[in-house]
């Protein structure tokens, strides 16, 4: 018998093959956001073309805070190191309406010159790439719950912390002792679930001659001493892609799961740049990923989470950037968010929506089943989160653990469920309560008809 899964009550998603023994009639698919409206728009002369490198982290009081590189000398000569860049922040009480706040953090901010504006919280060349998240280690001193990164070129990566957000100060005068190419997005995060401060960055392979951006990340207990960084690691036979930021995050209530949407970047591609105040080569997309130690990662979906679709100003460099961060939006709904027209006068970021949970999906197109492996549980119900057509249905067979189903859980058993449910409960005849199964080795047998399955848990 394959080693037993012990799930516990943790949510479980279908991003990888983790829940899946056998798939007949059934595959993996991956779903693409859904777009929404602006939430910003560049505003001359305090943002330009080069606006970019967008992180979301909620305050822990209702507010959001939406940090990006506002202004970019935009033709001076080592922009990227650039000590006039800033850094500026927009709020939020949704996530869906954004305002530039007035600080007043620095002397001589101006509504007419380039530079600082009312909204800025950083200048230098730190503010090239600045990334924010809120720390929620334990052991920390709350004059330090927030925490950033930023830099650039090699080698060169500075750690910051706050304790409001607003008002920043470096950890230590000198760069964090980290190896890297750090001229993108590179991101920060406490993970609550593994124990430690994770940063994953960008670096560059030499293949064949030939600079390959890719990602890399490393781990420390103190946010100051790192380990030495490990470059991603994929299955064989998965094709070498570079990858220009990470996006990386863990799920929201499933934060076991780490999800990334690096912008996949194709220099030898290039459509029409006439106009671009920022020109350029290479042409860009999102892409889909998800790890469970922060090295090893799933790349089963080849294609784009986000293309650049119909719009032309998107088929230039450096678009469908993947902001860092995942807001609750409410009514079912995750809100994402993405650069667009990337080197362009009218460069904006753009709010996506996602389902919770609904990155991927077992789907069947007619009629379909999917078997976990072995495992066991601890909960009174099994949650689904499940889509399905007018005509379609979600069932699910309880098996011990040699396949055979138990009694009152068989498929005859089971309750044909339809709809669009975020979370509802597996009925059988005798109801919904499988409290008597807790610890013991099982399978569960999910047949689908026209439908998609995204997540389950006990509970």
């Amino acid at each position: 018998m394959a080693a037993v899964l012990e799930l516990g009550q943790r949510r479980e998603l279908f991003v990888d093959d983790l829940l899946i023994d056998r798939l007949d009639g059934t595959r993996q698919q991956l779903h693409a956001p859904e777009l929404r409206g602006y939430v910003l728009n560049v505003q001359p002369p305090h943002e330009n073309a080069c606006t970019a490198c967008y992180n979301l982290i909620g305050d822990g009081d209702g507010g959001l805070f939406l940090y990006y590189r506002g202004f970019y000398p935009i033709g001076v000569n080592y922009a990227d190191h650039h000590e006039q860049q800033t850094c500026n922040v927009l709020l939020s009480y949704d996530g869906v309406h954004f305002h530039r706040p007035s600080l007043g953090l620095f002397e001589g901010a101006s509504d007419d010159a380039p530079g600082v504006a009312q909204n800025t919280i950083w200048q230098g060349y730190e503010a090239h790439n600045f990334c924010a998240f809120v720390d929620e280690n334990p052991a920390i001193d709350r004059a330090a719950r927030f925490k950033a990164v930023g830099g650039g070129g090699h080698d060169r990566l500075f750690g910051f912390q706050s304790d409001d957000g607003l008002r920043w100060d470096r950890v230590q005068e000198d760069p964090l002792q980290i190896k890297g190419a750090f001229d993108s997005v590179n991101v920060p995060m406490w993970d609550g679930h593994a124990g430690c401060y994770r940063l994953f960055s960008r670096y560059f392979e030499e293949i064949d001659g030939q600079r390959i951006r890719a990602i890399q990340s490393c781990t420390s207990e103190d946010f100051i001493n790192w380990s030495e960084p490990v470059p991603h690691q994929y299955a064989d036979g998965v094709p070498l892609e570079q990858f220009y930021t990470n996006a990386t995050v863990a799920c929201p209530g499933a934060e076991h799961i780490l999800l990334s949407f690096p912008m996949r970047f194709l220099p030898n591609r290039t459509l029409d740049t006439e106009g671009m105040d920022y020109p350029g080569e290479g042409l860009s997309d999102a892409v889909f990923m998800s790890s469970r130690d922060g090295v090893q990662w799933d790349r089963r979906f080849r294609q784009a989470w986000l293309r650049p679709g119909r719009d032309p100003r998107n088929w230039t460099h450096r678009n469908q950037t993947t902001a860092v961060g995942i807001i609750d939006t409410g009514d079912s709904e995750w809100s994402m968010y993405v650069s667009q027209h990337y080197g362009w006068n009218d460069n904006h970021l753009r709010r996506v929506t996602v389902r919770p949970w609904g990155f991927a999906s077992v789907r069947a197109d007619d009629h379909g089943e999917a078997l976990t492996p072995p495992l066991t549980f601890d909960g009174a119900e099994l949650h689904l989160n499940y889509a399905t057509s007018a005509a379609g249905s979600v069932r699910v067979e309880i098996q011990d653990g040699d396949g055979k189903p138990l009694p009152g859980y068989g498929l005859d058993d089971a309750q044909h469920l339809f709809g669009d449910e975020i979370d509802d409960v597996a009925r059988w005849t005798s109801g919904s309560d499988v409290s008597s199964l807790i610890g013991r080795t099982v399978r569960l047998r999910v047949v689908l008809e026209d439908a998609d399955l995204f997540s389950l848990r006990f509970g």
